[in-house]
């Protein structure tokens, strides 16, 4: 993978260029891939965002969002899509794997990779270009300093602020996660001298929900977390039954594994949801707790040293007592 910066003198070219993310896209995912995607349109590129699945309603207000094509829901305008790129953005994901059901045609794909991500262990053989930087807060951050590092701050306007401080602002959990770096909130204030309105942002993203997902959030909470105190570790176990008597929707699991985390001593948060296809794994920890190496060496996973993700094809009980099993070995729990 050649560095980023090799890849600027082509922006000046207009081209046929597809941004993808992981699947189920976060705020990050979205808003990074939004943000590019409005900035590479004011230079002239014919540009396509496609999702490898479908993503949280509550992010459909976003500019440009309902031109996204979801590859699931039409894989053949997806693909003639892909065929056609000379250029493709990667975005929020270190692997192809994490496109699902993309990953193989976007493995074929004739078109240059171009990898923007902040997730560890990079697949470095599938990108032509790209950068990886974990300690970055957000790839809308990265997604900033590629448009700026380039020369063009100039056109950032409020279409691509909007789209990029979504991004930061939920990779930082708004704000207070140790990567909200001076550099960060550097960025914040640019984008504010868009005429950026960060309140409506806020709004969009936290106050759009229905009222089943507080209920299930809270029958979540009551019912099936369970403290480890021991471990200084919360573990919560979402059947599918829940997801079917809640009618939980994509997104609104989003941010559930965060709660126990303010629990006095707790230094791990682990949640598993029972997917139709799989098991899916979402980890959480403070300090010296390396969850990202625990998720890679247990569940087939990855993401931040204090923030990733992993799944199973077990069945709920049986990949829960394997993640009681396995607990005893981060030591840096009781530290």
């Amino acid at each position: 993978m050649q560095p980023i910066q090799q890849f600027f003198q082509l922006l000046a070219v207009p081209a046929s260029v597809v941004i993808t993310t992981h699947q189920k896209p976060d705020g990050d995912a979205m808003g990074s891939s939004l943000g590019l995607y409005h900035f590479l349109v004011k230079l002239g590129h014919r540009v396509t965002v496609i999702s490898p699945t479908n993503w949280a309603s509550f992010l459909n207000w976003m500019p440009g969002c309902d031109a996204v094509v979801d590859f699931d829901a039409r894989r053949t305008q997806a693909l003639e899509l892909l065929e056609a790129a000379q250029f493709v953005f990667c975005l929020d994901f270190n692997t192809l794997m994490r496109t699902k059901n993309m990953a193989p045609f976007l493995a074929r794909c004739s078109a240059q990779k171009i990898l923007i991500d902040h997730h560890e262990e990079p697949e470095l053989a599938a990108f032509n270009y790209g950068i990886s930087l974990p300690g970055k807060s957000s790839t809308a951050e990265m997604v900033y300093d590629f448009i700026v590092t380039a020369g063009y701050d100039a056109l950032i306007d409020d279409n691509i602020a909007q789209c990029l401080y979504t991004g930061v602002m939920t990779d930082t959990g708004s704000f207070r996660f140790p990567a909200t770096t001076a550099a960060v909130h550097l960025m914040i204030a640019r984008l504010k001298a868009t005429g950026l309105n960060h309140q409506l942002v806020h709004q969009y993203i936290y106050d759009s929900y229905l009222e089943n997902r507080l209920r299930f959030l809270g029958h979540v909470l009551l019912n099936r977390m369970e403290v480890l105190y021991e471990y200084n570790t919360v573990l919560i176990r979402v059947p599918k039954a829940d997801l079917l008597r809640f009618d939980v929707q994509t997104g609104d699991t989003e941010g559930l594994v965060n709660f126990p985390m303010s629990i006095q001593g707790i230094r791990m948060v682990a949640i598993v949801i029972d997917r139709d296809e799989e098991r899916k794994w979402s980890f959480r920890s403070k300090g010296t707790v390396d969850v990202n190496s625990f998720a890679r060496a247990y569940f087939e996973g990855g993401g931040h040293f204090n923030a990733s993700g992993g799944r199973s094809y077990d069945d709920l009980q049986t990949t829960a007592q394997h993640f009681l099993n396995v607990l005893p070995s981060l030591a840096a729990l009781n530290q």
